[in-house]
């Protein structure tokens, strides 16, 4: 299976942009829960948010959150986030164009990192993990909500054969467990929860050692 790289990524969203909110939203109601809510809330200090996306997060960041900065690769995506932030007037949140492969962020910088939704269509997940543990401070958490393999064998072959269109038009991978790749890139893993229909969501806890 074919792998995209950012290039079909960012066309990919860049796409979606205009009715991302309305998809991810009926997906969210009926299959994964309040996921997004619960990784959120777990964030507190400087908050580094990976794939922001169009910022469905960014009206959701309680006080205990001092600074938010967002990363995408899609500026279709960032528009809609920009006039979220406009809408809402949220003064602690930035949003910028940047590949979270690559972080321009200086080593030791961040509290949280939160990621909602973003490993399965990440070109290179163990990369991001890996620069996401380098941006965190000692003992700084890294929260994701995300989806994976269903936890039933009959589950887990239906999106094993329909995943390839959903990589081929969607840069999504369906079956993509995101724990082992936060394993190898040094995180120690303080909680795994699976939810939503069919147990695939992802609701993951994990810290960068001090």
């Amino acid at each position: 299976m074919r792998q995209p790289g950012n290039a079909k990524v960012e066309k990919v969203f860049d796409a979606m942009s205009r009715r991302y909110d309305t998809q991810m939203g009926f997906f969210e109601r009926f299959v994964l829960g309040r996921a997004r809510q619960w990784a959120v809330a777990q964030a507190s200090g400087r908050v580094l948010e990976i794939a922001v996306g169009t910022g469905l997060n960014l009206p959701l960041y309680g006080p205990q959150v001092e600074k938010v900065v967002g990363i995408d690769l899609s500026e279709g995506m960032l528009g809609v986030a920009r006039r979220r932030i406009a809408q809402e007037r949220l003064d602690r949140v930035e949003v910028r164009r940047g590949d979270v492969q690559e972080l321009d962020l200086p080593d030791d910088s961040v509290d949280t990192v939160v990621s909602t939704f973003t490993f399965c269509t990440i070109p290179n997940p163990l990369e991001a993990s890996k620069q996401a543990l380098r941006v965190l401070v000692p003992g700084g958490r890294i929260v994701l909500a995300e989806h994976g393999p269903a936890t039933n064998k009959v589950g887990r072959a239906l999106m094993r054969a329909v995943e390839p269109l959903f990589v081929r038009f969607g840069a999504d991978h369906l079956t993509r467990d995101p724990a082992p790749y936060l394993e190898r890139a040094g995180f120690t893993i303080d909680t795994v929860h699976r939810s939503g229909r069919g147990g695939i969501g992802f609701r993951i806890i994990a810290h960068k050692p001090a």
